[in-house]
């Protein structure tokens, strides 16, 4: 099951079936590192081998997460998000450097309802309803909170007495979410959890992942939805080859790429012009209307200028997250050293 994987696995190592609760509640709430991080990653490297070669899926990530803090894991296809988040939850072993969950393993932590998971792969049982779903899942948690609490969080009560396999994509989603919370587990992890949802229930799933940071819980999650990111998270990590590249708050993130966006109307102006104008990161172009991306707005509206050009309906605007996302692993790839571009190393 997606919401479940991470609790069967923790299951089928205690060799216990049934309706057994996976541990029990001996682990303090509070428990964690020495440094007081919910999650650690030293170093950590995995590699898959294919026809092609090696594929280094994670290379050398470092990174701690600290409690009560909301993550935003980003990178594009292939940098090996779904890769980490696997072995942050035991589901896979790195192989090397050094995983921690509250100071210990990923199996401790579950074994002892710390962690609460939402993963894209699997599915849900199909000849039950979805009560009975959360209800069995329940029944597994060594720290469960009420059925009708996590049905209302996930905002399918009305859904309670339907087939899972009746619903429609997006609420099944939300049946998965719902497993996921089950549990009063102080670390949630999350891999694209909206996907499929509508407008208003993407809403309602993030009232309540506000809810559960405000209570002190941590909330990591993977998404394609950068505005979410933008909106929800305090703080942004961006992989990209498996490397970490940038870390901090979306503000910082934004900051770190360097550029602005350029945008005029300039009719009849040659594409050849455009890509000659100076510090140019990207450039669009729709009709008149000219978007630039670069990384200094002054010098390349003055060069047009200067050029004899006259454009009108000027703006400069700092770039939104999803345009620094793009600009900061544009620059990554065509680094040929493959040198991390990190926070630290643009302040």
């Amino acid at each position: 099951m997606v919401a479940a994987q991470v609790g069967l696995v923790s299951l089928m190592s205690n060799g216990k079936t049934g309706h057994t609760r996976l541990g029990t509640p001996e682990m303090p709430r509070d428990t964690r590192s020495p440094n007081g991080a919910v999650v650690e990653f030293e170093n950590v490297s995995k590699t898959f081998h294919s026809p092609k070669g090696p594929v280094h899926a994670v290379n050398g990530l470092t990174m701690a997460l600290q409690p009560g803090q909301t993550i935003a894991f980003l990178g594009p296809n292939g940098a090996g998000k779904s890769t980490s988040l696997n072995m942050l939850l035991g589901l896979s072993r790195p192989d090397s450097g050094r995983v921690a969950l509250f100071g210990g393993t990923a199996a401790e932590a579950i074994k002892h309802g710390m962690v609460g998971a939402m993963l894209q792969s699997g599915g849900l049982m199909s000849d039950v309803t979805v009560k009975e779903q959360v209800e069995l899942w329940a029944k597994l948690h060594p720290r469960p909170i009420p059925v009708i609490d996590a049905l209302k969080r996930a905002n399918i009560a009305d859904l309670a007495d339907r087939r899972v396999d009746k619903l429609s994509g997006g609420q099944q989603q939300r049946v998965q979410f719902a497993m996921a919370i089950i549990g009063d587990s102080p670390l949630i992890v999350l891999d694209e959890p909206t996907t499929g949802m509508d407008v208003e229930n993407r809403q309602a799933f993030w009232a309540t992942m506000r809810e559960r940071a405000y209570e002190g819980k941590t909330v990591l999650f993977a998404t394609h939805y950068l505005e979410e990111a933008d909106q929800f998270a305090e703080r942004v990590i961006v992989i990209n080859k498996g490397r970490l590249l940038a870390d901090g708050s979306s503000a910082e993130i934004k900051a770190s790429a360097g550029a602005k966006r350029l945008s005029f109307r300039l009719p009849g102006v040659q594409d050849a012009v455009l890509h000659r104008l100076p510090n140019l990161v990207s450039v669009e172009r729709q009709a008149d209307i000219v978007r630039l991306q670069t990384s200094d707005s002054d010098a390349t509206l003055y060069a047009l200028l200067d050029a004899g050009y006259r454009p009108a309906e000027i703006e400069i605007q700092a770039l939104g997250l999803e345009q620094a996302f793009i600009a900061i692993t544009a620059e990554d790839n065509n680094h040929a050293d493959g040198t991390t571009a990190t926070l630290e190393a643009a302040r």
